[in-house]
C-alpha cells in the first residue's frame, strides 16, 4: 500500500475519530467505525474525489449513522443508566468552554437522547461548524431538511443542556472541594458541595453492582457515596484502592484504580451556582478500558 494511499486518510484519522465519538459515546464504537470507513476508502474508486476529508468525513458519519442505528435497540435492553464511555482529555480542553462542553459526559447523555440524524446533523454543524449545504451532501439529504433537523436538535440540546457561564477556576475549585469531601467521607461536607437537586446515573451495565436508578436529591446522593466508599467494590479492598485525579472529557473526574487497573470512574458536572448539578458513575468494566489503556481523545 503506497503512502500516498494511506496519507489522506491517516492525516484526517483523529478528526473522524472525534466525529465517530461524539456520534456513537463510545471510544469502541468509534474505533470501529473508522475502521469500516477506512475499509470503504481503500476499496472505493477515488478517482473523482476532489476533497479527501470532506469525502472521508461523510464516509465515517454515514458509517457512524448505521452503527447508531442499530446501537439503540440494544440501548433499550440496556441494565441500568446506559452512560457514555469515558476518555482522558488533557487540561487544555478543559480551558475551551465550547470544546470541554461537546465531549463532556452531560452532553453526550443529551446527544442521546436525539434521532440519529438530529445527531449527525447537531455534530457536524454545532460541534465541527460544517455549513448546512455540505452536510446536506454528506447525508444525501435536502438541504431544507437539513436545516429543519438541525434547529429541532439545537432546541432539544439547548432545553436540556442549558449553558452556564462556570469559569474554568470556578469549576476547578468545586471540583476539588467535592473530591475533598468524597474522600474524606465526610456526609455534611458533601451535602455542602452539591446542589439541592444534584443527580447521580451510573452505568455498570448489569455486569457489576450499581444502581438501576438515577439517585436524585443532595441527601441521598451524599449518603450513598459516604456509604460507597468503605466497602470492598469488585473484589478490591477499600485500603487497596487508589484514587487519582484526572480529565475526563474535559471535566474533572476521579479515577479508582484496585490492583488490576481501574474499577469506576466519577466525573462532576458543575451548575451555575458552582455547586455539583451532576455525576456520572462509570463501573462497567467495559466502558473503563480506554481509560485504562491511558488514550486520550483526540481534540
Amino acid at each position: 500500500m503506497s503512502d500516498a494511499f494511506a496519507e489522506p486518510f491517516e492525516q484526517y484519522r483523529n478528526l473522524l475519530f472525534a466525529v465517530a465519538y461524539r456520534m456513537l459515546g463510545t471510544a469502541a464504537d468509534a474505533e470501529d467505525a473508522v475502521q469500516d470507513a477506512w475499509l470503504r476508502w481503500s476499496a472505493g474508486d477515488r478517482s473523482g474525489v476532489s476533497d479527501p476529508k470532506a469525502y472521508l468525513v461523510r464516509i465515517t458519519t454515514n458509517v457512524a449513522l448505521d452503527r447508531l442505528r442499530s446501537a439503540q435497540a440494544r440501548r433499550e435492553t440496556y441494565i441500568g443508566p446506559w452512560l457514555p464511555e469515558p476518555m482522558l482529555t488533557s487540561p487544555d480542553v478543559a480551558e475551551d468552554a465550547e470544546m470541554s462542553e461537546s465531549v463532556s459526559m452531560a452532553m453526550l447523555v443529551v446527544l442521546e437522547t436525539l434521532s440519529p440524524l438530529e445527531r449527525a446533523v447537531f455534530v457536524l454543524k454545532e460541534v465541527f461548524g460544517y455549513p448546512y449545504a455540505e452536510i446536506a451532501r454528506a447525508l444525501d439529504r435536502s438541504e431544507a431538511s437539513v436545516r429543519q433537523l438541525g434547529t429541532r436538535a439545537r432546541k432539544h440540546v439547548e432545553a436540556r443542556r442549558p449553558r452556564f457561564e462556570v469559569g474554568g477556576a470556578e469549576r476547578r475549585a468545586a471540583t476539588e472541594r467535592f473530591f475533598e469531601a468524597v474522600l474524606g467521607g465526610d456526609v455534611n461536607k458533601l451535602m455542602e458541595v452539591l446542589a439541592p437537586e444534584v443527580a447521580l446515573w451510573s452505568d455498570g451495565g448489569g455486569k457489576v453492582r450499581a444502581p438501576l436508578r438515577a439517585i436524585f436529591g443532595a441527601e441521598k446522593v451524599a449518603r450513598f457515596l459516604s456509604a460507597i466508599g468503605g466497602q470492598s467494590y469488585r473484589g478490591v479492598d477499600p485500603a487497596d484502592m487508589r484514587f487519582r485525579r484526572v480529565q475526563l472529557n474535559g471535566e474533572p473526574a476521579i479515577v479508582v484504580d484496585g490492583p488490576d487497573g481501574p474499577i469506576s470512574a466519577v466525573s462532576a458536572d458543575i451548575g451555575e451556582d458552582g455547586r455539583i448539578a451532576a455525576l456520572h458513575l462509570i463501573a462497567n468494566p467495559d466502558k473503563l478500558r480506554a481509560v485504562a489503556e491511558g488514550r486520550h481523545l483526540p481534540m
